[in-house]
């Protein structure tokens, strides 16, 4: 009996397109789509987009409630947040966090400027900076640890304050004689909420989600060991691509801060030592950087030697020499 072959393959279309894979196919492109239609402009780093799906207005909102939820939780554990009772806010608490707060003023101000460099220059900066909600904290812990949440909630725990001071072993008021190097540490979490970087991996996380369940409804015809073995494929490739995008999230963060801190006339120069002093601190205990969410310490004092040159001359410009 003659068969048509166009028939046949009409039918082997319709039969690809009919079951479980061609759900997972129709989701799957749907998923791109929605990754390609909500991409976005990086602010404060110009040429690179991400996906967010979120309004700055939400984004201070969760800021907020996370600021929140972990200085409660540090109070919990017997750390304490200094100032946090003005009427309190004596002593080495006080002189600690109004640094802290100065110098953050000097890293917003340094923002509100970059803002209108790039709108001069033609970009399309939407307000980032007089839209979040800057708050400054400084939290009595061992941790050596900093952040800034969306909305621009900002902590410093004094864990840190002898890496960026003077590298002695012991924390102490000394630590805060010169701060160039805790600038650099908080021009980088700034950098990160400035650029929605939180917003971006939320949003990614998401998508990936949603990819992972159709992924799981496309597999439903398989045996057992097939399903694991390609879920397991997809977990590997979805985890190599999240850490590589968080890399490029860390390496934009250290270019904003540095352009931040030249504005806000902080040495340049001080932010490949203080990479230096991370990589010592965590040396041995690393895993290879293709595996982490961080670039290595040496990668980063590297990449600020190559933006050095610029960096000076942009302070020297508006700062005068540097000695």
């Amino acid at each position: 009996m003659n068969r048509d072959p166009g028939r046949i393959r009409a039918n082997g279309l319709g039969d690809l397109f009919s079951g479980r894979f061609g759900i997972l196919l129709i989701a799957l492109v749907g998923i791109f789509i929605y990754w390609q239609a909500n991409q976005k402009e990086v602010p404060f780093a110009p040429g690179k987009k991400q996906l967010n799906t979120m309004s700055i207005e939400q984004e201070v909102k969760l800021g907020a409630e996370s600021y929140l939820q972990i200085l409660q939780g540090e109070h919990q554990q017997g750390n304490t947040v200094l100032c946090a009772d003005e009427a309190s806010c004596t002593g080495s608490a006080r002189e600690l966090t109004e640094t802290v707060r100065e110098i953050g003023a000097r890293l917003e101000k340094a923002a509100l400027e970059l803002e209108e460099e790039y709108r001069t220059a033609g970009y399309d900066m939407p307000g980032v900076v007089e839209k979040f909600e800057w708050t400054y904290y400084v939290v009595d812990s061992a941790t050596p640890n900093a952040f800034c949440l969306p909305g621009g909630y900002v902590a410093v725990y004094t864990g840190i304050l002898d890496i960026t001071g003077n590298y002695d072993g012991r924390v102490s008021l000394e630590d805060i004689s010169d701060v160039d190097k805790l600038a650099v540490v908080m021009g980088h979490e700034i950098g990160h909420a400035l650029a929605h970087h939180g917003a971006a991996r939320m949003s990614t996380q998401q998508v990936l989600q949603a990819g992972q369940m159709a992924v799981a409804v496309g597999l439903g015809d398989m045996g057992a060991a097939q399903q694991q073995m390609v879920m397991q494929a997809f977990g590997v490739a979805a985890q190599g691509g999240f850490l590589a995008f968080s890399r490029d999230h860390e390496t934009q963060a250290d270019k904003i801060g540095l352009d931040l801190l030249v504005r806000a006339c902080y040495d340049p120069r001080e932010a490949p030592e203080l990479w230096e002093r991370m990589g010592e601190i965590g040396k041995g205990e690393r895993p290879p950087e293709w595996m982490s969410t961080h670039p290595a310490s040496e990668t980063r004092a590297e990449n600020f030697r190559k933006w050095m040159p610029d960096a000076i001359a942009e302070y020297e410009s508006r700062c005068g020499p540097l000695r």
